[in-house]
């Protein structure tokens, strides 16, 4: 469709990205296969400088804007912190100041990254929405270039980790892709389309954040209460319209997952890989193991999207052997 960039504009943005970062690897771990009964992919996006996929979409957005209006000194845009590190990361590249907003409570350790590279960091509002809607205020206040949660730089740099994936292994039955924003899905989509593969692609959202499942069953954009307190990457209170339209068209289904079942693949994940995941990037897991029934003898393919967890709450999960009981003390 004509929202997703080519194939040769992906190319062409991966090169942007692999100036800062070398590919990512993407594992089949036996316990991880264990758990689900079918061949499982992990692509560890965890391994990013920035510990999150979210650098490579930042990396291009800044060098274009670079590009394109060599006068732009200073950036502004909202976050929860991993699209934050991103653009702090491309903005000390380019010699610009990175002005982000994140809500009150946010993540003490994804903040102080954000400082430890320059960001100048707001905190306001209660969820994403009030941020973005403040940085967009901040943006006209000050002649300040707002960056968005989603365009074409930002997906056709995310899609680079899904070339990479794909390229590996082509013959991938089906992928699970948690959804914040859209840039994540959106380049899943992008990648399917750019290399003409057949894999199903699944939505993954929240259970207590609902808006772009909702909107993906009733077809139209629906704003739905956040309530999470462990996925919050996946705090989305109103979809992306640009995002949900490329959803509509290219994503097979949306489910949900509870804190529950996202810190039950925080724990499996570190039982079975040793490697470290936030909410947000435990989802896709989570989701798959909704699905075992349904998965015998296909391969799937799952990001391990961020790691980025404050240390106290991934101790808490760790420590937590019944989940149904310890669910508000997990989450808290």
């Amino acid at each position: 469709m004509s929202l997703l960039p080519s194939k040769q504009q992906l190319d062409a943005a991966a090169q942007i990205v692999y100036a800062a970062m070398p590919a990512t690897p993407q594992y089949s771990w036996p316990l991880i296969n264990e758990a689900l009964g079918c061949e499982v992919w992990i692509k560890h996006e965890n391994h990013t400088p920035t510990g999150a996929f979210k650098m490579r979409g930042g990396l291009v957005y800044v060098h274009e804007l670079a590009q394109r209006a060599p006068t732009v000194k200073h950036l502004v845009s909202a976050t929860r912190g991993n699209h934050g590190l991103s653009v702090g990361f491309a903005a000390q590249r380019h010699g610009m100041t990175a002005h982000i907003v994140v809500p009150r409570g946010n993540s003490t350790e994804k903040n102080a990254a954000m400082r430890a590279l320059g960001v100048d960091l707001i905190e306001f509002g209660d969820d994403f929405q009030d941020c973005r809607e403040h940085a967009a205020q901040l943006a006209k206040k000050n002649d300040w270039h707002m960056i968005p949660s989603m365009h074409p730089d930002l997906l056709s740099g995310v899609a680079s980790y899904w070339m990479e994936l794909f390229t590996a292994q082509p013959d991938l039955d089906i992928i699970f892709v948690p959804i914040g924003q859209g840039s994540g899905i959106c380049a899943a989509a992008a990648a399917k389309q750019a290399l003409g593969l057949k894999t199903k692609i699944v939505g993954v959202v929240s259970a207590h954040a609902l808006a772009y499942k909702s909107s993906f069953e009733a077809g139209c954009k629906i704003e739905a209460p956040v309530s999470t307190k462990l996925a919050d990457g996946l705090a989305c209170r109103i979809p992306d319209d640009v995002s949900l339209e490329i959803i509509m068209n290219t994503v097979d289904r949306i489910v949900a997952v509870t804190d529950t079942e996202v810190a039950a693949a925080m724990k499996l994940l570190f039982v079975a890989t040793h490697n470290v995941a936030e909410g947000a990037g435990a989802a896709a897991l989570a989701a798959a193991l909704q699905f075992k029934a349904g998965l015998a003898g296909l391969k799937v393919g799952v990001p391990l999207c961020g790691g980025n967890v404050d240390a106290k709450q991934f101790s808490i999960i760790i420590g937590a052997w019944n989940y149904a009981e310890k669910d508000t003390e997990v989450c808290s």
